[in-house]
């Protein structure tokens, strides 16, 4: 598919089947993660991949937006693997590498036919102690992953409205 066809066609998906996820999808998605560009290429993406009966009862207690996804990816980040400034105190680049991380994850799911959502609504405290993550690991985001429903549209009625380039675009 062509890139502007992809990003234009996904959406957030909100409503899964229970189809499972073939590992093979599984694992592009991952690859995607893995060729990720981050802050000098350190890599600090830590991903837990929630999908046994047990681990999904969980995250589906700790978090609403889950939406009956039949796995969720937990994107983290390993503090001790992130890029530091030495320019601006306490600045380091986890959190967005790992949201450029769950980004070619999210843009791959669709790529394989499967729809995810980005979600932060969730207790990082208690998510890291659910899962027994160590300190130096800090969630960032769930991507739940999976078949969408026969149901499933965009949610915001909006989805295909876009602000015009001229307005988000300053040449200097």
């Amino acid at each position: 598919m062509d890139f502007m066809e992809l990003a234009s066609q996904r959406y957030s998906v909100r409503s899964y089947s229970d189809r499972p996820v073939e590992q093979e999808k599984i694992d592009l998605i991952l690859k995607a993660a893995q060729l990720a560009p981050t802050a000098v290429n350190y890599q600090p993406q830590m991903i837990y991949l929630l999908r046994s009966k047990a681990a999904m009862e969980k995250i589906n207690r700790l978090c609403r937006c889950i939406y009956g996804a039949p796995m969720v990816f937990l994107i983290c980040s390993d503090e001790r693997k992130t890029w530091k400034s030495q320019t601006e105190q306490g600045y380091s680049t986890g959190e967005m590498d790992s949201s450029i991380v769950c980004t070619h994850m999210m843009l791959e799911a669709w790529e394989q036919g499967l729809g995810s959502v980005w979600v932060r609504l969730f207790d990082v405290k208690a998510v890291a102690k659910a899962f027994n993550i160590p300190q130096y690991i800090k969630p960032i985001c769930l991507l739940p992953v999976g078949y969408a429903s026969e149901d499933s549209v965009p949610y915001a009625p909006w989805h295909d409205v876009y602000r015009d380039i001229s307005e988000f675009t300053e040449v200097l």
